[in-house]
């Protein structure tokens, strides 16, 4: 039988419920639990884990090609808060950083407890115009966490040109399903446990060919050139590539991970993106039809509705599962969601 999305996609999920949430985090793929059960037997068993750490290995080549770039540009930690804060770190006393109001607080809270930069907040459609003279940074996430809006990337790319200000940006409500060109910002970040479906407990950070200036503040001995030489006693030799700003990784996680991503490539982004937009759209049709008005957020798969939020404990006893961000109804489309699965939800919200 040829092998199609579809098919594709019905051999590895088989979601117990109507599952519309992968913005709080995705459903894991057949192969990556089957690839986590392998691991946890591996130490059970009292077996070597070499295996398991060049799964770490695999999972940032897969990262560097979704995100372009050579895999010496991408560095592996625990989540976007701690790669954030290498950022926030590296920038001098009094630097001015440019965000965008309300956005997700990994993003935003390293800048604000360092307590010696300039945080300054501004709507997220005026964020590009907003970089003036003196901004250090601008950081931002592409796709908003609250209700799904995009940043305009290409406007805040031009901006922060013109003003000599680095960018920033948050990949994680995007990479998997919003095409990703790391190399057009100075930084990006993503967590791996929404839309590229893997265990909790990795985030990618893409920094320039210079390191842009950062220091390696959390290395350990993964850090280093040669970590098995390097266990004992301070590292004399960094990572030539940005495995320098390492933090040792969560094995297990990166056997899942590095099946899931598996999946993706399989898939591509494109196909994937298509199949989101598709129901999504359709979500917000059905939603006028109901007489419901989403937040403005086009080109997105994540779709939030005013004033719903209250709904969500009823649909979840439904076996719905979407999520309630500051009092509106948030669902977000993912590759194992189905036109049925929409259906679904306007039904139950139109009683």
């Amino acid at each position: 039988m040829e092998t199609t999305f579809e098919t594709l996609v019905r051999a590895e999920f088989a979601p117990k419920n109507t599952f519309l949430n992968t913005a709080s985090n995705g459903l894991l793929p057949a192969r990556a639990v089957t690839a986590l059960h392998e691991a946890v037997a591996l130490r059970a068993e009292g077996r070597p884990l070499g295996a398991l750490s060049e799964d770490v290995e695999t999972a940032r080549a897969a990262f560097a090609r979704l995100a372009g770039v050579p895999v010496r540009r991408v560095a592996a930690g625990p989540s976007a808060a701690a790669q954030t804060g290498l950022i926030a770190a590296a920038l001098p006393a009094g630097a001015e950083v440019l965000t965008a109001e309300d956005d997700f607080t990994s993003v935003l809270n390293p800048f604000h407890v360092r307590g010696d930069l300039k945080v300054r907040a501004v709507p997220l459609e005026r964020l590009a115009e907003s970089v003036r003279p003196g901004t250090a940074l601008v950081a931002v996430s592409a796709a908003q966490s609250a209700d799904g809006r995009i940043a305009d990337l290409p406007a805040l790319r031009e901006a922060a040109r013109t003003h000599g200000a680095r960018t920033y940006v948050d990949f994680s409500q995007a990479v998997g399903w919003l095409p990703y060109d790391a190399d057009a910002y100075d930084f990006t970040v993503s967590i791996t446990y929404k839309w590229l479906l893997g265990p909790h407990g990795a985030a990618f950070l893409v920094v320039p060919e210079d390191f842009g200036g950062l220091a390696p503040t959390l290395a350990g001995w993964v850090a280093a050139e040669k970590p098995w030489d390097s266990c004992y006693g301070p590292v004399t030799e960094l990572a030539h590539s940005a495995r320098r700003f390492d933090v040792s990784p969560a094995l297990f996680t990166y056997a899942g991970l590095r099946a899931s991503l598996q999946l993706v490539e399989e898939l591509g982004v494109e196909a994937i993106r298509d199949h989101n937009l598709a129901l999504a759209d359709r979500f917000r049709t059905g939603l006028a039809t109901l007489g419901h008005e989403p937040l403005p957020a086009p080109g997105s798969a994540i779709v939030s509705v005013p004033g719903l939020g209250f709904r969500q404990p009823e649909l979840s006893a439904a076996g719905i599962e979407v999520s309630d961000r500051a009092g509106n109804l948030r669902a977000s489309f993912h590759l194992y969601n189905t036109p049925a699965d929409v259906d679904r939800l306007l039904d139950v919200l139109g009683g």
